[in-house]
């Protein structure tokens, strides 16, 4: 399958792989079954596989890294840095607010390389843009990493356009992510048309609406109660009624096509453009295959139309965020 080129640096496979839920977020799963799961992804042909350093915080990039490392050779592998962390007695911590002053970016690149065991980052983002530090700093601090060898190529996550204008007039930035996805558009608003310009890639995060528009959650009470989806407004009880509507729609045209929903809407959102890697986080084995082959179906303009008038953000109840995360989006 053609691959999808990231900027200039890097070429992957149209559908990457979200390592968050495999430590964090979603209640985590066993290393075995995680490192199998990254395993076979690698066997059908991923080969971009993202992670952070706020993910546990460290225990994802550890995991990624252990798995990866006798696949080094076959693999791109994100990270990113961005908020505050406190070693505390209980372990490492998030804390409130960002750090991307130039000091901390080197410091933190350093410590993810050991983590996840290599002499080189394929792709470094910043997290979250920093409101305390001008961009063209933090990405000046990046660049001096690109430089000396220990990152190939930079991103930006939930950056807005004028940000992403300055950042990339210091240095190339080869890929932006986002959340992006039928039921989340906000890129829309100028994002993907300076992506076109500018040559960078754009890479959706949750492209299936956190697992919601795959169908399977019908009630909060599914959700563990270390879920951080129980944190996120479009996961209250009521606002899942609601938005379960939606999912009835694109479930039976999905079927009528012989297809999953999830599987629309994902080549729904490849189809927006060739500079479009998607990463759905898959901790099942038989999610990953069925993510992978969503990127073979073939819409026509008229059905990719379709897809996107039938579910539309108009439709969804409740924010993406809280207030306050949603705050430190589209800086």
């Amino acid at each position: 399958m053609q691959k999808r080129a990231l900027g200039r640096e890097l070429d992957v496979f149209p559908i990457g792989l979200g390592c968050m839920g495999m430590t964090h977020g979603y209640g985590g799963q066993d290393e075995p079954d995680a490192i199998r799961t990254l395993h076979r992804a690698v066997e059908l042909g991923v080969d971009f596989f993202d992670t952070a350093e706020v993910y546990g915080p460290f225990t994802n990039e550890v995991l990624v890294g252990k798995a990866l490392k006798p696949l080094r050779d076959k693999v791109k592998i994100a990270t990113k840095f961005g908020f505050r962390i406190a070693e505390t007695i209980d372990g490492p911590k998030q804390e409130p607010g960002l750090n991307s002053r130039p000091e901390h970016v080197r410091a933190v690149a350093e410590a993810s390389l050991r983590r996840l065991g290599v002499d080189y980052i394929d792709l470094y983002y910043q997290h979250r843009v920093d409101p305390d530090v001008p961009i063209e700093e933090t990405v000046g601090a990046m660049a001096a990493l690109v430089r000396e060898g220990k990152v190939r190529a930079l991103g930006l996550s939930e950056a807005g356009v004028a940000t992403i204008r300055r950042a990339h007039a210091v240095h190339p930035i080869a890929a932006v992510q986002s959340e992006y996805s039928l039921w989340t558009r906000d890129p829309e608003n100028g994002v993907l048309d300076v992506c076109r310009e500018l040559r960078i890639g754009f890479v959706p995060f949750s492209p299936l609406g956190r697992g919601f528009l795959a169908g399977a959650i019908r009630s909060a009470d599914q959700l563990g109660k270390n879920d951080f989806r129980r944190s996120l407004p479009r996961f209250e009880q009521e606002n899942i009624e609601r938005n379960l509507a939606v999912v009835a729609k694109l479930e039976k045209l999905a079927d009528a096509k012989g297809v999953t929903a999830a599987q629309l809407a994902l080549a729904w959102v490849l189809h927006q453009g060739d500079f479009i890697v998607p990463i759905p986080g898959s901790r099942k084995i038989a999610n990953l295959e069925a993510n992978v082959a969503a990127a073979g179906i073939v819409l026509t303009g008229g059905e990719v139309a379709e897809i996107g008038g039938l579910v539309t953000p108009e439709q969804i109840a409740g924010l993406r965020y809280a207030e306050a995360a949603m705050a430190q989006t589209n800086g």
